[in-house]
């Protein structure tokens, strides 16, 4: 990972402090999950490996899987080229429940392919 007061500073983090995070799996490019981190939060992703967001709504710091169990370990950070969006490269333990699959309850994920322009 980058050093944590370089990407730190490069980050555009909003008004409000926030900026949107991206969870893409690392294995199948699969996009997890969004959410918003504010500074702290990044920190300690950085510091940890384990991914940490800021709740607009709790307006408080949490790690994902504190309490559904569902973790992701962030094995790359990195940002666009102006810094307002951050990418967690991150690999996720298969929910035990599932046997690997969608989580239960939920649909699989869609795969969507790109538009191809005509000419």
């Amino acid at each position: 990972m980058p050093a944590p007061d370089a990407l730190l500073a490069a980050v555009a983090f909003d008004a409000n402090g926030l900026v949107p995070v991206i969870a893409q799996e690392a294995r199948t490019g699969m996009i997890r999950m969004v959410a918003w981190a504010n500074r702290e939060a990044l920190a300690e992703t950085l510091a940890t490996g384990a991914a940490c967001f800021w709740s607009r709504s709790r307006l408080a710091a949490w790690r994902k899987g504190e309490t559904s169990g569902n973790t992701l370990a962030v094995r790359e950070v990195r940002i666009d080229c102006d810094g307002d969006v951050v990418l967690y490269v991150v690999e996720a333990p298969p929910p035990a429940s599932s046997g690997g699959s969608a989580p239960t309850g939920r649909s699989p994920p869609m795969i969507i392919r790109p538009i191809r322009r005509r000419s």
